[in-house]
């Protein structure tokens, strides 16, 4: 992330920091009472890559397993919408992806968040429109991301510089980047404004089914194993220091919630898609549904090396300076509970 990324991200947070404060003076508002364990706020997003918060909000997991401690779910459009929410004391945890992560580690010297699970991996990819067949193919031509700097646009400019392009951050270059919310870059795409987009599911298969688009690079294929973070489960230190029950039991509605993706399939895609439905007006078609879910993997592992490696990709496109990641994942109270359950623990490592 650039100087000047960093330098807004922190001057906004701390805007909302001190509106934050300015009402909990006022006393009595919802936000004091989460800081207080009374509740927790949740951050996810109205995407079927966050499915194990869909579900879990939808199916009542999350307040089943938090007992008298309300939830609290908020959604959010993009990562660094919700690192400000996390920053400013506006939300406890958050499901995210890992860029937005990283970035607000980096930002905050360590201090704000720690990863405690993963939840989502795969899913993501570049799609383009017909006569465009090889890399070199895109010379000149137009690729949206959801926005700069966030785990998708990483990835395609990572991708664009190792095929020998360039791509600078105003979408200028051999290629023109253009970060977009991801529902104006479906619309861009079937009219033609862009060439192709690199994009997380269910827009990745949208692209594909409603307007024909081509799937030029499937992320998995670049990747080890075919496994990347898309989406894990973060919480603001200072919640986790204050409350580490409170955690623990979000904790156990988030496994509950990957548990009912693994052992009820058709029912999991209807709770997600009625949540999507709920949140924006709109359920997901069926073959759209069916697509996303079979490009996607639910894992309570962080993949934690796909993490390290991402990092390093920020940094070898100028989005993000040198940081030390050490401490960044805190997966004890997450590992605690897959050996009681009898399952695998998971591991922080930068190498598998």
């Amino acid at each position: 992330m650039s100087s000047r990324t960093i330098r807004t991200l922190a001057l906004a947070a701390a805007a909302a920091l001190a509106a934050t404060s300015l009402s909990a003076c006022g006393g009595g508002d919802e936000a004091s009472a989460g800081g207080g364990g009374t509740t927790l706020r949740l951050g996810y997003f109205p995407n079927i890559t966050h499915a194990p918060a869909l579900i879990g909000v939808n199916k009542g997991l999350f307040q089943q397993s938090l007992g008298d401690t309300k939830l609290d779910p908020k959604t959010f459009n993009a990562g660094p919408a919700a690192i400000e929410a996390l920053f400013s004391g506006a939300i406890d945890a958050t499901y995210i992806g890992p860029n937005p992560a990283i970035n607000g580690w980096a930002t905050s010297k360590g201090t704000a968040l720690k990863i405690i699970a993963g939840s989502t991996s795969g899913g993501a990819g570049l799609v383009v429109r017909n006569g465009i067949n090889t890399p070199a193919d895109l010379k000149g031509k137009k690729i949206a991301t959801p926005q700069l700097g966030n785990t998708q646009d990483v990835a395609l400019r990572n991708w664009l510089k190792k095929n020998g392009f360039t791509a600078d951050q105003q979408g200028g270059g051999d290629v023109s980047v253009l970060p977009q919310d991801n529902a104006t870059a479906v619309q861009a795409f079937a009219q033609g404004a862009i060439d192709g987009a690199w994009v997380p599911e269910p827009h990745l298969s949208r692209l594909q089914l409603e307007s024909k688009g081509k799937l030029l690079i499937d992320e998995k294929t670049l990747w080890p194993n075919g496994q990347f973070v898309t989406t894990h489960l973060i919480v603001k230190q200072e919640f986790l220091k204050e409350h580490p029950d409170t955690v623990k039991k979000l904790l156990q509605g988030h496994l509950a919630s990957v548990d009912y993706i693994e052992k009820n399939g058709e029912d999991a895609k209807k709770a997600a898609n009625d949540q999507l439905a709920a949140l924006s007006g709109k359920p997901l078609k069926d073959e759209i549904l069916n697509a996303a879910f079979k490009n996607l993997t639910f894992t309570n592992d962080p993949i934690a090396a796909s993490l390290y490696a991402s990092a390093q990709h920020a940094q070898d496109v100028g989005l993000l300076k040198p940081v030390d990641l050490k401490g960044i994942y805190d997966l004890a109270p997450l590992n605690e509970q897959l050996k009681a359950a009898g399952k695998p623990e998971v591991s922080d490592a930068a190498a598998s």
